[in-house]
């Protein structure tokens, strides 16, 4: 009865959405309906309505919603210890710390709670690094049309346009050059540099795929200037492009690499994890009060094992080829003038500058599905996701695409 309780509503869809207009502050346009329910690939609102979900929390539930390993995890660790004090260990911790650096070429994990606070323990510690190695060098050089999270320092080293002039002052000590632009990064990094900050595959900006050739040199570079090179797979983690890492298809290896999203299968939790010889924090330097909080630690060890064991890295890459080859099969009919991306962070952009439209038009129709940019519609599905389920995606899309372009 509780069980059943907890996925209806407690009052109606109309009320809802007046309570919430009423209470929450208003940050984002939010389409008229309130998500009760979820399982696999599935969302359902307080109407009863079910969609089929595209977007997954912005790449976050990667085994899907409510995955029973994840709740079973989460279930027996409550039931033993939710929280501990940040200063003393706990099991789920050190066991969850030696396996993503088993799992990885970092060496020591440092436990957050979202991409953006990953984000500035990384910041954190190159420029202590540069403090303590480099003659107290403290710039980064980021990417135009990169995402880096929404707190002000990461704002700040965040290359969206948009943003330039809000908020201001913003956080110094950032340089931004154009994304895959070797000589521009070498022409960026001077004295002052302490590392070079940036993502595999650029997703907010509408999927675009860093070359390997870039990434290469990118990793000389920091090699011939004894700076650190930081891979932000916030998003590009835990299988989402093919591999377990990003960095995997490089055939490189980053100094400082931050993960998120994937990382807890939809519970809060992020890392920062660091080469031993970038470890330079000392007592103090850096904390949280939720940092590698057990409930988390069991939710992140279920989640991951559970992406190792069903193989989901290797799935996710062949679901995305033949996503891809579906995208193609509909780029006949609708012109879609570029595709891109890797695994199952896809995207496409249309002739017409609608993709908001098509979007509003697929949530209508049971799809979700996320539009990052005028023109482009961005794919990014829990890796559990069926080739039916993929089909059932073009259907809806191809039916909403030919109703508004």
């Amino acid at each position: 009865m509780a069980i059943a309780a907890l996925s209806q509503p407690s009052a109606s869809t109309s009320d809802l959405l007046r309570e919430g207009e009423q209470s929450l502050m208003f940050t984002v346009n939010r389409p008229d309906l309130v998500m009760v329910r979820g399982k696999g690939n599935y969302l359902w609102d307080a109407d009863g309505k079910r969609y089929l979900d595209f977007i997954a929390g912005w790449a976050v539930t990667c085994l899907g919603h409510s995955p029973p390993a994840l709740v079973r995890a989460m279930n027996r660790q409550a039931k033993v210890l939710i929280n501990a004090s940040p200063a003393l260990l706990n099991e789920p911790m050190i066991r969850f710390a030696k396996l993503l650096t088993g799992l990885s070429c970092l060496d020591k994990v440092f436990f957050t709670s979202s991409g953006a606070e990953a984000n500035e323990g990384a910041l954190k510690l190159a420029r202590k690094y540069g403090a303590v190695k480099l003659n107290g060098a403290y710039e980064v050089v980021t990417t135009w049309n990169s995402f880096h999270g929404r707190t002000l320092a990461m704002m700040s080293a965040t290359g969206k346009e948009a943003w330039e002039s809000l908020f201001e002052p913003k956080v110094p000590g950032f340089v931004k050059v154009p994304f895959n632009d070797l000589k521009a990064m070498r022409q960026a990094v001077t004295d002052k540099t302490c590392a070079i900050m940036i993502e595999l595959v650029q997703g907010e900006a509408g999927v675009f795929t860093a070359d390997k050739k870039y990434m290469r040199g990118l990793r000389e570079l920091c090699d011939e200037r004894g700076i650190l090179l930081i891979l932000d797979e916030i998003q590009t983690g835990f299988g989402r492009i093919g591999k377990l890492f990003g960095y995997e298809h490089y055939g490189i290896e980053p100094d400082i690499m931050t993960l998120g999203k994937g990382i807890g299968g939809g519970f809060p939790l992020s890392a920062m994890l660091a080469k031993d010889a970038a470890c330079v924090f000392e007592p103090g330097d850096q904390g949280g009060t939720y940092t590698a909080q057990p409930l988390a630690m069991a939710a992140g060890l279920a989640t991951v094992t559970e992406l190792i064991a069903k193989k989901l890295p290797r799935k996710a890459h062949l679901r995305g080829n033949y996503l891809r080859r579906q995208l193609k099969v509909m780029s006949a009919e609708f012109g879609f003038t570029e595709m891109r991306g890797m695994g199952l962070l896809q995207a496409v952009d249309l002739p017409q500058p609608k993709a908001a439209d098509v979007a509003d038009t697929c949530r209508l129709d049971g799809l979700l599905i996320n539009a990052p940019r005028p023109e482009t519609l961005r794919f990014m599905p829990a890796l559990t996701i069926s080739k039916k389920e993929i089909d059932e995606m073009v259907g809806i899309l191809s039916g909403a695409m030919r109703r508004v372009l």
